[in-house]
């Protein structure tokens, strides 16, 4: 099984990878951040693309905000916190959100 290492591009000829963890290398708590390039076999590589993944904290809460990618000039437009979880059992009571730049 590959290793992810950050930076460190893994190259296979299968469209699909596992992420191995364990508790010896597990990812840590908070958002990872993983890109895919594909290449055709006349090596033409595609723009990349990105997807962010959360490891939830098993304690404390995890804030995961979501919304819109873009809007247009002049548009409104809606902040969810309602995915964010708290695995360890607790109940969500209050959601901050804060425009930081």
């Amino acid at each position: 099984m590959p290793e992810f290492k950050i930076n460190d591009p893994i190259t296979t000829d299968q469209a699909d990878i596992e992420v191995t963890v364990s508790a010896a290398a597990p990812l840590a708590v908070g958002r990872h951040i993983f890109r895919l390039v594909v290449a055709d076999d006349s090596e033409n590589l595609s723009e990349p693309d990105e997807i962010e993944v959360i490891v939830l904290d098993s304690e404390r809460p995890t804030a995961i905000l979501e919304g819109p990618r873009t809007v247009a000039f002049g548009q409104s437009f809606t902040l969810t916190g309602r995915r964010s979880t708290d695995v360890g059992g607790g109940r969500l009571a209050r959601f901050t959100f804060t425009l930081v730049g």
